[in-house]
């Protein structure tokens, strides 16, 4: 999925500051079948759409990373669907004066919206929260908390590991990339001073990986760090590799890489950042021949390292010895805080996530999973599975499935077969829309948890 480049963003985020402050009057109210907007206390916007003919349903919708814009569907074709279905929608921007990594607001301001709605639009018979990306963490957390707000809860390729999670397994495997490849940037890798000096080190960090690709000792590191980064091996535009095709799987792995990913997930490291007050990950103390061995790569790495005639135990060894990256705690803690969910759930949630997620790996479904296990809130979860590449990459008959799916576990307190590979299926070939490919997965453990 291509990227805006790093000063595009920068602009887009002021750009949507801007239009935060000086947006839409507060209380702007429309007709049945209309928009209305408005501004919460914080400085936030929010925005719903109404069809002609409710049919009493509100969707609640929390946006991903990215600029603080309020929206109120996942795409354009998602909120045709819904408003000809007969939903209302609503979202929030979360307050626009703080970080892109906005779960600081971001829950708060999406309760005060479904307050807002209810105050100038109307009263909705069920509410339903939907989040896509880091917004599908903001929606783990409503699904925690939002007894007698929401009903139930959709998830769209989730960050539902959270925060801490998400920038430790990120950098093991930019501390990898740059001990092997990029040393003089071995020790500048977080408390990054802007978001300009994360794209500066990432296009670093880029260049070195797409040297390093000519050589086989080079490609196999590049493995060993595509497995701390819990990264899929299935490109866009690609056949998936066969099971034991090492080099193909390396190869396409190598393509996200080379597409750019770094130069997202680095600069994005300075929002966190910057949001929790100080540096929220380490790897001190942390063992990386066991990190391997927990990863569902292990087998991968050891081949191509076997190929390329290098001895894997002296590189683990390597990491394990120069692992010294400490954290601030007060910004763990406050990650640990605003950034996670799972502890437990108040409602109904269905996960969906496609298997190929180059940004949030489908193994964050399994760390999740985990936790509301261990919460003892299984029975409301469920997680579903699609088989395509790329990030929040789901068609519209798919996600009006999952919404249809959470429906029935409403109406009938039980998901029966709803939620399964087959009925999602079928449910999402029966409106006729654009297809669907969900598939019978299971995510492997995810590398990095601390």
């Amino acid at each position: 999925m291509s990227r805006p480049r790093l000063t595009t963003l920068a602009v887009a985020c002021a750009t949507a500051l801007a239009t935060a402050l000086t947006g839409p009057a507060a209380g702007a109210r429309a007709a049945a079948g209309d928009h209305y907007s408005g501004t919460l206390a914080d400085g936030a916007t929010w925005i719903a759409d109404t069809p002609a003919r409710w049919n009493g349903s509100l969707l609640l919708f929390s946006h991903g990373f990215g600029p603080t814009t309020a929206a109120d569907a996942p795409s354009a074709a998602a909120r045709q669907a819904l408003l000809d279905a007969g939903y209302a929608l609503v979202g929030s921007s979360y307050d626009p004066n703080g970080s892109m990594w906005a779960l600081d607001s971001a829950e708060r301001d999406q309760f005060a919206a479904l307050t807002a709605f209810r105050r100038q639009v109307g009263t909705p018979t069920r509410v339903i929260s939907v989040g896509q990306s880091m917004g599908g963490l903001v929606n783990a957390r409503i699904a925690r908390d939002g007894a007698g707000r929401v009903d139930g809860a959709l998830g769209l390729c989730g960050l539902v590991a959270g925060g801490v999670d998400l920038d430790n397994y990120q950098l093991d495997a930019e501390y990898t990339l740059a001990t092997f490849f990029d040393p003089a940037d071995a020790g500048e890798l977080v408390n990054l001073d802007s978001q300009a000096d994360g794209a500066a080190l990432a296009g670093r960090l880029t260049k070195a990986v797409e040297t390093a690709q000519q050589t086989a000792a080079g490609r196999a590191r590049i493995a060993l760090a595509a497995a701390y980064l819990n990264l899929t091996d299935w490109a866009p535009g690609q056949q998936p590799p066969a099971r034991h095709d090492f080099a193909g799987q390396e190869e396409q792995q190598y393509a996200w890489l080379a597409q750019g990913l770094l130069g997202f997930i680095v600069p994005a490291r300075w929002s966190v950042e910057q949001s929790a007050g100080g540096n929220t990950s380490w790897n001190k103390g942390v063992d990386y021949a066991g990190l391997l061995h927990k990863s569902s790569h292990a087998k991968q790495v050891k081949a191509l390292y076997r190929d390329a005639g290098l001895d894997l135990r002296t590189d683990l060894n390597r990491l394990t010895r120069g692992a010294d990256i400490s954290a601030d705690p007060a910004a763990v803690a406050h990650l640990k805080r605003t950034s996670t969910a799972g502890q437990s759930l108040a409602v109904p949630l269905l996960d969906l996530h496609t298997t190929a997620d180059q940004l949030v790996p489908v193994e964050q479904e399994s760390a999740f999973a985990g936790r509301v296990r261990r919460a003892g809130d299984s029975a409301l979860l469920r997680q579903a599975y699609v088989a395509r590449q790329s990030h929040c990459n789901f068609t519209t008959a798919e996600v009006v499935a999952g919404l249809h799916a959470v429906e029935h576990r409403l109406d009938s307190g039980h998901w029966g077969n709803s939620a399964t590979t087959a009925e999602l299926q079928r449910s999402a070939e029966r409106l006729d829309l654009d297809g669907a490919a969900f598939t019978d997965y299971r995510p492997s453990r995810l590398s990095g948890t601390r």
